[in-house]
């Protein structure tokens, strides 16, 4: 990721940022386009954003990191994974990429270029939802570069495939992208006013995968020793 100079790395998150948006926007207009089942054209969302990620994790990774997503930066940033100084930046352009994402979205089907959301996103089980599949997130990330890191992009796409479905929020995880979703009155809409509970949450989730997986993911004592002792 070093190897690419900030004005590249900030383009590539809101890039990728914005290619999200579009995809989770975009396909929730098309799947309520075609179908009044709401099973089915949440199936018809899940497939399109674990693809995307998938896609775009892969191709914008080795520039950026592909966190496309403030709490994944201020994870990396809290792990010093990420420069402190670069931040503010990444946040910058994730929101202003997650915004243009809703646009694009919009432009495709012809629909206002920002119409606020009405859809009631709110109350304790969808906050908690929130941190559940935000503190998921995070411990995907961290364990799979600790273990698997070429697979990566499949496992978070997978993650939050299944997360769309066992969360009652159906998995945001993503400030940003909840920000961007508040201004589509569509499938993927999310009222302005939830906003606040909904970023919380996901601060706390990504926050308390960061500090278990720290320990998590570090040999024991023990274990030590006793590799030592073999030697």
């Amino acid at each position: 990721m070093m190897g690419f100079d900030f004005p590249r790395r900030l383009v590539a998150e809101g890039l990728g940022t914005a290619m999200l948006v579009a995809t989770v926007v975009g396909s929730g207009i098309m799947a309520t386009s075609l179908t009044q089942d709401v099973g089915l054209a949440l199936l018809g969302n899940t497939l399109a954003t674990g693809a995307i990620l998938v896609v775009l994790i892969t191709v914008l990774g080795p520039i950026s990191g592909a966190h496309f997503n403030p709490a994944v930066s201020l994870v990396f940033a809290m792990s010093r994974s990420l420069p402190k100084r670069d931040f503010g930046g990444y946040v910058i352009a994730q929101i202003a990429g997650g915004i243009l994402g809703t646009l694009v979205a919009h432009l495709m089907f012809d629909l206002p270029l920002i119409e606020l959301s009405s859809k009631v996103r709110s109350g304790g089980a969808q906050w908690f939802s929130e941190g559940v599949a935000t503190f998921g997130l995070v411990a995907t990330i961290l364990a799979g570069i600790r273990f698997e890191q070429k697979a990566v992009p499949w496992l978070v796409g997978l993650y939050i495939m299944a997360a769309y479905w066992f969360t009652a929020s159906t998995s945001f995880a993503n400030p940003a992208v909840a920000l961007a979703r508040s201004l589509t009155n569509t499938f993927s809409g999310i009222r302005p006013v939830d906003l606040p509970g909904f970023w919380i949450a996901e601060i706390a989730g990504a926050v308390a995968a960061l500090f278990l997986f720290t320990w998590l993911l570090q040999p024991g004592a023990s274990s030590t020793v006793s590799s030592e002792a073999k030697l």
